[in-house]
């Protein structure tokens, strides 16, 4: 790998096919979750990969049994406890969701198993998204008491329609691979053991096309995406909001004790 990854130490990068960056979650030991360092390079990587001349096309994976389970909790203990920290969390929401989203190149993401956090969002904004039988897609943000941010009001009511984004968002009801293809939120569903071969598939066939053709296309159907950029920056702004009540840490302590969560319907604030 070029010097231009070196800095890249969270993930284990590869290209196995010419032209192909393949970027997997390496921290399997943990579902794949981000610390502070590691959610930083996944917002930044994008921008060194579309200035990269050799790179035609990007896979994105998990090591073990998961996609990714999100960032992990001393991130969000922070979220809570530290006000500066909480502006630093906002900025790299934002940078990870326009960096994803303006990257030239075109992004394949195989999902297999717990699709969580940051990690699901690159899944979803990817231009071919591939799930697993296994895959566990969920929104659990409302579950851990805060607004639904990072790309769900951006792309969800887009992929499946809002009945079904509100049904799955509100109630943090997770989907597998089958019914995430049925409802439009990913391109295909392939048995868990094919994932693999048919992620490579993809890429080849993206690397094979015409280069400026397919980027002008994808920037051109992101252009929904970015109409929505308002709202994705409110929806951003009121989860850092919920990070500051009294329903985040309570969220936070039942996940620490795998328990269901007690929040007061008379005090919401």
């Amino acid at each position: 790998m070029t010097d231009r990854y070196s800095a890249y130490t969270a993930f284990e990068l590869d290209r196995p096919i010419e032209r192909v960056l393949r970027i997997t979650f390496n921290r399997p030991e943990r579902l794949n979750a981000l610390d502070e360092e590691g959610h930083r390079q996944f917002c930044d990587i994008w921008r060194d990969i579309d200035r990269d001349s050799s790179v035609n096309a990007v896979i994105l994976r998990g090591k073990g049994r998961a996609f990714s389970a999100g960032g992990d909790f001393t991130m969000i203990e922070k979220n809570i406890n530290d006000t500066m920290y909480r502006w630093q969390a906002l900025r790299e929401a934002r940078d990870l969701v326009y960096n994803v989203v303006n990257c030239s190149k075109p992004i394949v993401s195989a999902i297999h198993g717990p699709a969580v956090g940051a990690g699901l969002v690159a899944a979803l904004l990817s231009d071919v998204s591939i799930a697993a039988r296994n895959a566990r897609i969920i929104d659990g943000h409302t579950r851990l008491g805060v607004a639904a941010g990072d790309v769900a009001a951006i792309i969800w009511p887009l992929l499946c329609g809002m009945a079904k984004a509100k049904y799955h968002l509100l109630l943090c009801e997770p989907m597998n691979g089958e019914e995430a293809e049925r409802l439009g939120m990913v391109s295909l569903c392939v048995e868990d053991d094919q994932l693999e071969a048919k992620s490579l598939e993809i890429a080849e066939r993206l690397v094979n096309g015409a280069p400026a053709a397919i980027r002008l296309t994808k920037y051109a159907l992101n252009n929904w995406l970015r109409m929505m950029g308002p709202t994705f920056d409110a929806s951003t702004a009121y989860e850092m909001l919920g990070f500051a009540g009294n329903e985040a840490p309570e969220g936070l302590a039942s996940h620490l004790e795998k328990r269901q969560p007690k929040f007061d319907p008379e005090n919401p604030l």
